[in-house]
């Protein structure tokens, strides 16, 4: 346990020495219908927000954006996708490129061993003004219970999630780039 919080203390402090490595599948955002909004609203919460594909500086960019309430047992917002085919066997992890309003937000991947709604694996980046890029290995994302393994593994992986999640706040953050390497 406490190597874990130690690999996800050192993704979010320095860029990793992996940078130089490939991304080895890119998910595109700007493909219609591809990325969907879901809210806490599917369980009787109170967040309210929007997902939409943008142009900036002539490139499609996903915004998340909206207002993150915990009241009646709520608490998110997110823009999702399912994958056509898993990543490589031999992926490492996760690669965002994102800017946004210095908040906290997640990756959340589903894989075949999340059958239930509230089952996901998550990993956390914090975001600023500037674009920068994320790498998330897949030994960062904790599971959402004790019924699934301890690490996701590439090949089984069917969703990527970006959610603003597990407090109140104002949420926007735009995405360039997410894939794996």
């Amino acid at each position: 346990m406490f190597g874990r919080a130690l690999i996800a203390a050192a993704c979010l402090l320095w860029p990793m020495a992996s940078q130089a490595q490939e991304v080895s599948m890119r998910l595109p955002l700007s493909e219609p219908g591809r990325w969907t909004y879901v809210g806490d609203t599917v369980m009787g919460g109170v967040s309210q927000g929007a997902a939409r594909v943008e142009s900036q500086a002539g490139q499609p960019v996903l915004r998340l954006t909206g207002e993150v309430s915990t009241a009646n047992n709520g608490g998110f917002i997110q823009t999702r996708t399912r994958l056509d085919t898993a990543p490589p066997v031999d992926a490492s992890g996760v690669v965002i490129e994102a800017r946004g309003n210095d908040q906290r937000y997640f990756v959340h991947l589903r894989t075949t061993g999340t059958s239930l709604p509230w089952q996901y694996y998550q990993a956390a980046f914090d975001v600023t003004s500037d674009w920068r890029e994320y790498r998330l290995p897949f030994e960062a994302f904790k599971p959402s219970g004790n019924l699934l393994r301890d690490v996701p593994e590439a090949d089984s992986i069917r969703s990527v999630g970006i959610v603003a999640f597990g407090r109140d706040h104002k949420a926007d953050i735009s995405v360039r780039l997410v894939g794996f390497y």
